[in-house]
């Protein structure tokens, strides 16, 4: 607003004190005019059939067709009851809830993970210590975590035969891995014999599942870590496997030294075993040589005790003093004299 020789210049809103012209605005809490609205009912009537008609037509395009990933299966239910079981695809179904759909990953192998969890943090994963903790079969406390595989064998069952499928799983989990590692010594726990207790686990609960029929079938149990509760305890372990594999080491050098001796001696008991059938079967030849000469000398005697009584004479004599020349004297009675000529003759 500006003055101008006494006068005021035309403002915004036409004339009067701010202007010579225009219109004036509305005075405040002027009431607004009603506006009529004609609606037009018979034909209004007419078109809400087709309407109607319109909008079950879109509502049965979008709800009576459903389609199947090639990971699952979808169990139908036509007023709550199950009436047919569908593989991956595109199927058709009746709309307004008479019939419902329920997909179940069933050519999906899922984990179970018990005494830990997988996250996001540095080491990937975080320890649930109360499922962990657990006593072996000699009182030793150890930190044991498990992975499980598993998959639905049966999404009927796996949907209605009860409530919580996952969690009964891992509630017989932990009750058959406890019951597993509370018979197993420490040693085992923590070294050797984890195949076996993955084994066993493994039967048990396979075992029951098959009673319990709730559709998820065990797959795979492993044991990701053992350990003890406490460094020092670990530290006490590290020294037991430390000495096993230092015994181990001791007693491959002593095979490895048994091999290199073991077939020089195996030669020389060969040698020594060979010379000894050697020497008795010389032995048996030899006795059966004189059993042989005696029978024929025998024989000769029971013909001619005489003869064969001073030939066996003849012969000693030979043999006791050989090239010794003697002169015999001999009578009826057998030898009477024997005389060394050659000492007569010098």
């Amino acid at each position: 607003m500006e003055f101008n020789n006494g006068s005021y210049r035309s403002g915004p809103y036409g004339a009067g004190p701010f202007g010579t012209g225009g219109t004036q605005p509305p005075p405040p809490n002027t009431p607004k005019k009603p506006v009529n609205v004609n609606i037009n009912l018979p034909k209004f009537k007419k078109l809400l059939p087709l309407a109607i008609v319109i909008l079950l037509a879109v509502v049965c395009a979008f709800t009576c067709w459903y389609t199947v990933d090639d990971k699952q299966q979808a169990v139908v239910t036509t007023f709550g009851k199950v009436t047919d079981i569908t593989e991956a695809g595109m199927h058709f179904k009746l709309p307004f809830g008479i019939q419902n759909v329920e997909k179940v990953d069933v050519n999906v192998y899922q984990k179970l993970e018990l005494g830990y969890r997988s996250d996001d943090s540095s080491t990937g994963y975080k320890l649930v210590t109360d499922e962990s903790k657990m006593i072996t079969g000699d009182y030793n406390i150890v930190n044991i975590e498990f992975f499980i595989e598993y998959k639905i064998s049966d999404p009927v069952k796996y949907l209605y035969a009860s409530y919580a499928p996952e969690d009964i799983l891992r509630n017989l989990v932990q009750s058959q891995v406890r019951n597993v590692v509370g018979s197993t010594n420490v040693d085992a726990v923590l070294t050797d014999g984890k195949e076996q207790i993955q084994r066993q686990v493994k039967e048990f609960i396979t075992e029951i599942l098959a009673d319990y029929d709730i559709g998820l079938m065990l797959v795979d149990v492993k044991i990701q870590d053992s350990e003890p509760p406490t460094n020092d305890v670990i530290e006490a372990f590290k020294s037991v496997e430390t000495a096993k594999q230092q015994a181990e080491t001791v007693i491959n050098q002593a095979r490895a030294y048994q091999n290199s001796k073991l077939p020089s001696a195996q030669a020389e008991a060969d040698k020594l075993i060979q010379n000894a059938e050697y020497l008795k079967q010389s032995r048996i030849n030899e006795a059966t040589k004189q059993v042989a000469m005696f029978e024929a000398m025998y024989q000769e005697y029971i013909n001619d005790p005489e003869i064969t009584r001073a030939r066996m004479y003849y012969e000693t004599i030979s043999q006791v003093l050989p090239g010794v020349k003697l002169y015999i004297n001999t009578d009826e009675n057998g030898v009477n004299t024997l005389l060394p000529l050659d000492s007569l003759v010098k």
